[in-house]
């Protein structure tokens, strides 16, 4: 039963994750932690930047991430092949069709008024992790806000935008920072 939950659960994902890998997000995050518990929202937070920094799409990352822990080895499989199902049949469907119609008008219009909602997935997913990000088990105020955080989102911001630095350098580096201070914060309060 529960190899047939992770199938259906990541097929949906694979089915309406219209956008690519971020627009995936808010609906991953709507089966693992809301429809299906498998996680909090901590761990949904963690299995997210672990997706995005292994080589893949994130969709799929997640996919194998949650099959494991929930249902080991075999569970990884059939979530992952849940999610793929849906890319492999609609992208050959869409060839055909789009090779057949590649003038048309209304394909065009098709495609172009799909956009607005992936943007609209997109923003969801970020504005989610940005909370659970930023301040403790994702309740907003000042006093649980975590500072270290907020500086090093927003001068990972300023680096991802304004220089050519790898994206993969900067979550190591900041990492490597977060790390640091963490440690060396608690010596100083003493």
């Amino acid at each position: 039963m529960i190899y047939l939950q992770l199938f259906l659960s990541f097929l949906q994902v694979g089915l309406f994750s219209v956008g690519g890998g971020y627009a995936a997000i808010a609906l991953i995050r709507e089966q693992v932690v809301e429809i299906n518990m498998w996680l909090s929202m901590a761990e949904f937070s963690d299995l997210t930047t672990i997706a995005e920094m292994t080589p893949g799409p994130i969709a799929v990352n997640a996919a194998t991430f949650v099959g494991i822990k929930i249902a080991g080895f075999p569970g990884a499989l059939i979530a992952t092949m849940g999610c793929i199902t849906p890319s492999i049949v609609i992208s050959s469907l869409l060839a055909f069709i789009y090779y057949k119609y590649k003038g048309a008008k209304t394909l065009e219009s098709v495609l172009k008024s799909i956009r607005p909602a992936t943007i609209g997935l997109i923003l969801s997913a970020g504005i989610s992790l940005l909370q659970y990000a930023l301040w403790q088990n994702g309740e907003i105020g000042f006093s649980s806000l975590d500072l270290i955080s907020l500086f090093l989102c927003v001068i990972s911001f300023i680096l991802l935008r304004k220089t050519k630095l790898s994206p993969i350098l900067i979550i190591l580096l900041s990492g490597v920072i977060y790390l640091l201070v963490s440690l060396v914060m608690p010596l100083i309060i003493k």
